[in-house]
């Protein structure tokens, strides 16, 4: 392996292709002796062959960094392809429930008929979500747990045990096992304890 730049090559290298490093300081020894006229044409030659010999590796160095940035391109857009499918199948799944939604708002009724149909379509919703792995986080009656939820408010009580969640504000989700938004809690503190 030769160094090139002061950087270790990770390619084995063509030993006999490979050119010593040249120091610009280096100057070639004089020679008393004019150089004979077939050392010049075959330094010439020699010369000519390294020069296309560096144009065919610069050709190919241009062409692999081509291909690079195109197969980095690809890989970017197959990815926000593959979530805009996702976010799509989402959305599918919820446009049933803005239906449901229009139709209790156009619907003339009964105060308690229109609860009742509000909450089904609550419990609708609640049931998409379910299948797309979102789900709620317990709160109320808990022991406050800093990674799940959000102390917004403590409030000194004997009735409840210390750290206890007295109060959800704010239902908090997870999808599968990611914390989407912590609970907004109000949370007890026990000065017995």
């Amino acid at each position: 392996m030769g160094k090139s730049n002061g950087k270790s090559e990770t390619k084995a290298l063509d030993v006999e292709r490979e050119l010593p490093p040249a120091d610009a300081d280096e100057n070639p020894p004089a020679s008393s002796a004019e150089p004979s006229p077939g050392t010049a044409e075959s330094s010439s030659a020699e010369l000519q062959k390294l020069k296309a010999e560096r144009d065919t590796l610069l050709d190919r160095l241009a062409r692999a960094q081509a291909e690079f940035e195109n197969a980095r391109r690809r890989a970017a857009k197959e990815q926000q392809d593959f979530r805009d499918f996702a976010t799509v199948d989402a959305i599918k799944s919820l446009l049933p429930v803005i239906d449901n939604f229009e139709r209790a708002l156009q619907a003339k009724s009964e105060p308690g008929d229109f609860r009742a149909g509000v909450e089904l379509i609550y419990k609708q919703l609640q049931d998409v979500l379910a299948k797309l792995g979102v789900r709620p986080i317990t709160a109320k009656g808990e022991q406050f747990d800093p990674h799940v939820h959000e102390a917004i408010e403590m409030v000194e009580t004997s009735d409840a045990a210390d750290h206890e969640v007295l109060e959800e504000w704010q239902r908090g989700y997870k999808f599968k096992d990611r914390l989407l938004r912590p609970a907004m809690v109000k949370v007890a503190k026990n000065p017995g304890n």
